[in-house]
């Protein structure tokens, strides 16, 4: 790729200030995108990353923010300056020249349109295509975005589809009207490893197709080291540094990017050593949990976790991983009765809980408490933090109204919070910090095992260590028990004894962290190692484009696949209602 003078950019952000009201959250920040090359903008959350890309496409006042003043500068046959387009304009240019897929798509599809109308309300708008001319043009985005099934697809509403597929639909959808640049704001961050590796090659293989600039937003450094030609590092709104992906990762110069480098998770870095366990606190004996069937439905029952025996040691951590659709929140939710499995025994500190009604069950759920994935939604917004983390410990009777602040001070102390926090709300806190209030309410009722499930997926790498390290404090000092599940096998093996490998409902494969991860016996474990992206200057090639150390790796998923996309072998085992 030639980044000479002479080849202009495609994109110029200029001196760009952005505010939320009188604070600024991007502060003068400049770069360049030019055709065909990947920019990454990497930081933690908050960093202004999400603002600055709203801001290109003139979304940010729908926000509550504004472009204080700078210029953003779209250059081609028709040059505009983007800050000064009216409505009529902008709407023209969203999704034409600029367009971009959003890190979830499921919030970002209409629950209640198909996927053929959604794409045809697209091409109505930006290309006057209607009836038969829109729903081939809608099939033919399907097509080239490698959907299997595409003519069905069209049909078919968002719920009915994997993640995987829902993000493909946002790709195909991004690129009907072949922009010129396209911003993709933590499209993998929710993906598992080899669902990921599939969607970033993809995106690649269309860059080089249609030759468009590509503004990537994420926090895992190692998509970044695959994907990215250069790279722009933003801390508090700020840019703090800016070269070739290679270059910079290989030599950092700022410290808040060697920050971001340490605290990025590597496979390979090593694992907790086993513990010599003496008391088992759970024990799963052929688990199944099944979905459909029954007098009225039409669908025969799948069986979304096929007899599961896994066990759990007093202080241990046991990783879970694997891809969407392959069983693991079901497993978590089946185990702490929040889902009634078809069969089997769940053995709880040596009391059978399987079979017990809803009273009788009580008591036991103190003993077993859940840490999910996105904690503002599972954060009462109404609730002040004190009822927030006390909550569990109240309806227990393990504390009074008038204890109840005491406790929530404590409990806060505990996770690395400061006592202002117990009077404030959740919408007040950083994702970070939200995970924390949501592990101090787990920690109210003094559990003996916590369920992490994708407990730091969506938070930044610095977040993500920060959160991992506090769970592992709080398991040695109280000698409580984990199952941590996570799409993120390198954050697994950072913070497990022992891992277990979840496919298609069935456990394939469990062991010690580092034998199963050094030593995989099953092809279904090597698969997923071999899609895990990895942050190796060795490896690096300076000033080149796409997807870079990622194709031996797609290259042993196709194979193992029998040559089929991945997203079809998905589908084939997705389990609908989980």
């Amino acid at each position: 790729m030639n980044l000479s003078p002479l080849n202009s950019p495609v994109l110029s952000v200029r001196d760009l200030h952005v505010a939320f009201g009188d604070t600024e959250a991007v502060h003068g920040l400049s770069f360049d995108i030019h055709r065909g090359e990947t920019l990454a903008l990497v930081g933690e959350s908050g960093s202004g990353k999400s603002a600055t890309a709203l801001s290109i496409l003139r979304l940010i006042e729908r926000e509550g923010g504004r472009i204080a003043s700078g210029e953003i500068r779209i250059n081609g046959t028709q040059p505009a300056e983007i800050t000064t387009l009216g409505a009529s304009q902008l709407r023209a240019l969203r999704g034409d020249r600029i367009a971009m897929i959003f890190q979830e798509p499921m919030t970002s599809l209409n629950p209640v349109m198909t996927i053929g109308a959604q794409i045809c309300e697209t091409l109505s708008l930006h290309l006057g295509l209607r009836g038969r001319a829109a729903h081939d043009a809608a099939l033919t985005a399907l097509e080239r975005v490698k959907i299997p099934d595409p003519e069905r697809r069209l049909n078919q509403y968002p719920h009915e589809l994997s993640g995987g597929l829902r993000q493909r639909v946002m790709i195909a959808m991004a690129l009907t009207c072949e922009p010129e640049v396209l911003i993709a704001d933590e499209p993998t961050t929710a993906l598992d490893v080899t669902t990921q590796a599939e969607i970033l090659k993809l995106i690649a293989s269309l860059q080089k197709d249609m030759g468009m600039a590509v503004l990537f937003i994420t926090h895992d450094l190692g998509v970044v080291d695959e994907i990215a030609d250069r790279v722009v590092v933003l801390k508090d709104g700020c840019k703090v540094e800016e070269g070739f992906t290679s270059t910079l990762f290989a030599a950092p110069n700022a410290p808040y990017t060697k920050e971001l480098m340490a605290a990025s998770p590597r496979l390979g870095e090593g694992a907790p050593v086993p513990l010599n366990v003496t008391e088992t606190v759970l024990r799963v004996r052929n688990l199944t949990t099944a979905y459909g069937g029954g007098l009225f439905s039409r669908q025969s029952a799948v069986a979304a976790v096929s007899d599961v025996s896994i066990e759990l040691g007093r202080g241990e951590t046991l990783g879970l991983v694997g891809e969407s659709g392959c069983g693991k929140s079901t497993l978590a939710r089946s185990i702490m009765r929040l889902v009634e499995p078809s069969a089997g025994e769940i053995e709880l500190r040596g009391h059978r809980i399987d079979g017990l009604s809803r009273a009788a069950l009580k008591p036991h759920r103190a003993d077993i408490q859940m840490v999910f994935q996105d904690p503002y939604a599972s954060l009462n917004p109404r609730m002040s933090i004190r009822d927030v983390v006390t909550e569990p410990a109240f309806l227990h009777g393990l504390v009074d109204y008038q204890g109840r602040r005491d406790l929530a001070l404590d409990l806060l102390s505990r996770v690395g919070l400061t006592s202002d926090a117990v009077d404030r709300f959740a919408h007040q806190f950083s994702g970070g910090q939200r995970q924390r209030i949501c592990i101090a309410r787990a920690l109210s009722v003094k559990p003996k095992i916590i369920v992490a499930d994708e407990a730091v997926s969506a938070l930044d790498v610095s977040n993500a260590r920060r959160i991992t390290e506090l769970l592992a404090d709080i398991q040695q000092r109280d000698g409580v028990s984990m199952l941590f599940i996570s799409h993120d096998i390198a954050v697994v093996e950072r913070v497990s004894h022992r891992i277990a490998v979840m496919l298609k409902g069935e456990i394939v494969e469990t062991g010690p962290t580092g034998q199963v991860l050094n030593n995989p016996q099953h092809a279904y474990t090597k698969r997923l190692l071999s899609a895990v992206p990895r942050l190796d200057r060795a490896q690096a090639v300076s000033g080149t484009s796409g997807i870079r150390s990622l194709a031996p790796a797609l290259s042993a998923v196709i194979a193992l696949n029998g040559g089929a996309s991945y997203d079809r072998t998905l589908d084939e085992y997705k389990f609908d209602g989980y």
